[in-house]
């Protein structure tokens, strides 16, 4: 990857990654509510629903810019060796593995604020729960505090995104096929990224239901404990709790975070050409 579409990848995503986490933060917000263990009410109702929002602006732009970076990378690297389905799937795989390096531990520490656990001096802000995990008051270390619920993120993230790109991929391929073999407008780039987005949400919300969980959980839980704690305590359907705002938080989210990625990624590129020196 030269300079140019290094920097490229790395504005486009992180202005994707921050314009989508300050539009539905709230969403996401009841959906953690939702899927916490206690219920709706139980963590925090209606009430406070920008909580947690310090750490999710401080890590999108971040998380988001490493997943492109690696994403854009990937693609280029394994194009001449798998086919454009695999090579899809492999860099988006990639790309989140490394955006999970910054995207879990502000993922810890945001659902902590959004359903109230009280951090060091007895508040529950972002800065206060981050306070309280790196002075390790759980007891379980810094990194393991921080990076707690790591294995069941990656669980989620990778199925997620495996179906999430290749999809919009072939949407975008198949709709600009359908007007002769055009380039597709970016409202209509925004359209697929949003079923994509929605088909995978949907389809991978157990696995999000079961990262929250060990997340808020007050003590180091094991996934098969959890799971089938979970089931004989609330039954199967525990595990679709928050369906519906994930859905359409991600459905929505995924027509701004990818069209946002393309008109800033399809803005710089043709500035670029104009300007050979910039990134340089």
């Amino acid at each position: 990857m030269d300079n140019s579409t290094f920097v490229i990848s790395l504005i486009s995503g992180g202005c994707a990654g921050t314009s989508t986490d300050l539009a539905f933060f709230p969403i996401d917000t009841l959906k953690t509510r939702l899927q916490a263990q206690g219920g709706f009410f139980k963590n925090g109702g209606w009430s406070g629903i920008y909580k947690g929002l310090g750490s999710c602006v401080v890590a999108s732009a971040p998380s988001a810019s490493l997943f492109f970076i690696t994403y854009d990378s990937m693609k280029i690297y394994t194009k001449p060796y798998v086919s454009s389905t695999q090579s899809h799937m492999i860099s988006a795989s990639c790309g989140e593995i490394a955006a999970c390096l910054v995207r879990v531990p502000a993922e810890v520490i945001k659902q902590r604020t959004q359903t109230g656990a009280i951090g060091v001096n007895g508040k529950s802000t972002s800065l206060s729960n981050f306070l309280y995990i790196i002075q390790n008051k759980s007891g379980e270390g810094v990194v393991r505090g921080l990076y707690r619920g790591w294995n069941t993120t990656i669980m989620r993230e990778i199925p997620f995104t495996v179906i999430q790109f290749p999809l919009y991929e072939y949407l975008k391929v198949r709709w600009s096929q359908a007007t002769g073999g055009k380039d597709i407008s970016l409202i209509k780039g925004a359209i697929c990224g949003s079923i994509a987005g929605g088909i995978a949400a949907a389809a991978t919300t157990p696995l999000d239901v079961i990262k929250t969980r060990i997340m808020l959980s007050k003590e180091r839980v094991g996934i098969f404990k959890l799971v089938t704690t979970m089931i004989q305590q609330e039954g199967y359907r525990s595990f679709l709790n928050g369906v519906g705002p994930r859905t359409a938080w991600i459905s929505a989210g995924g027509a701004i975070f990818l069209g946002c990625y393309e008109l800033v990624h399809t803005t710089l590129t043709s500035y670029t050409q104009q300007n050979p020196t910039f990134a340089s």
